[in-house]
């Protein structure tokens, strides 16, 4: 075996990071081995946990990275002993706990880079900190409103908000997906505020009681590229190009996935996959160019 085809061996290390509330999250660090590029948060997905992102937080790290993989309160390495009874909204991901993972890695004199992930890609607009990342690059991210879907995805999602997944609730006092092997159980709250956005078509953004959110997206100026596989069921194109709306005022590059045949379908978790990392090239390609940009400057180049 080569030296080139040798894996570097990355040092990581579990922490325990308190959240703006207080709150114990944990976390895991992957340490570049040289001189660090930046920093790089990872913003997975809802009912993702963080071990899922290892293998490009490993591949991150040896492109010169600091990464950081974080597991949301309520879930994996952050969860309580018993999620009945656990009080959460789903709204603490982004204004409490991740918040506190940027402010961690801001001190750092490097620039901040976040790669984000379904959920990852609506929690930037969320955070207080925003200001402090230097570009950011998500996969997957829609609106969840089952009518951007594929026909048959779109009866399946129904089927499980509003036949499923309110008995196994009622029965269990918290979103128990696992049973039916489609994520990590969530907590109550995490269920009602996402059920209740995705029956919108631009999801919280159409909420009467979110109201807020609209100047809250628009005051994000980071530069952010949106990427999104054609046979993503969850989030196609239309249904991401509905959700980044709100980021009006960020310099935003979309970029549309082509699946190649022959291949594994890429699906709303293939961006993760160890066969897609000629695409985890690409995002950190970007965001080196993106951090590379004069403050203010539109990045709109796709990847390649």
């Amino acid at each position: 075996m080569t030296a080139e085809s040798t894996p570097i061996d990355i040092r990581t290390e579990k922490l325990t990071l308190l959240a703006r509330d207080g709150y114990p999250l944990g976390v895991n660090r992957y340490h570049a081995p040289g001189s660090a590029r930046g920093n790089l948060l990872v913003a997975g997905g809802t009912g993702v946990p963080q071990r899922f992102y290892r293998r490009f937080a490993e591949h991150a790290a040896r492109r010169g990275f600091n990464v950081m993989t974080i597991d949301f309160r309520g879930t994996g390495e952050s969860r309580p002993r018993q999620l009945k009874g656990f009080e959460m909204s789903y709204l603490d991901w982004s204004e409490k706990d991740l918040p506190a993972a940027v402010d961690m890695l801001s001190q750092e004199d490097l620039p901040l880079y976040w790669v984000g992930h379904s959920f990852g890609g609506h929690a930037i607009g969320l955070l207080p900190n925003h200001d402090r990342l230097t570009a950011c690059y998500c996969f997957g991210s829609g609106a969840g409103w089952a009518g951007w879907m594929p026909l048959a995805e779109r009866w399946k999602i129904r089927l499980f908000w509003h036949v499923l997944m309110p008995p196994i609730v009622a029965w269990k006092g918290y979103m128990a997906w696992s049973l039916l092997g489609m994520g990590d159980d969530l907590p109550l709250g995490v269920y009602r505020d996402w059920k209740r956005w995705c029956g919108y078509p631009h999801y919280y953004f159409d909420d009467p009681g979110m109201g807020h959110v609209h100047e809250r997206y628009a005051q994000v100026r980071t530069p952010c590229a949106f990427v999104t596989s054609r046979d993503d069921p969850w989030a196609p194109p239309q249904s991401r190009d509905a959700f980044v709306k709100g980021y009006r005022n960020a310099p935003l590059t979309l970029y549309d996935i082509e699946p190649s045949a022959g291949n594994p379908p890429i699906g709303h978790m293939g961006y993760f996959r160890s066969e897609s990392q000629p695409f985890w090239d690409e995002a950190l390609d970007w965001l080196l160019s993106a951090g590379n940009q004069a403050a203010g400057q539109s990045v709109s180049a796709a990847p390649r």
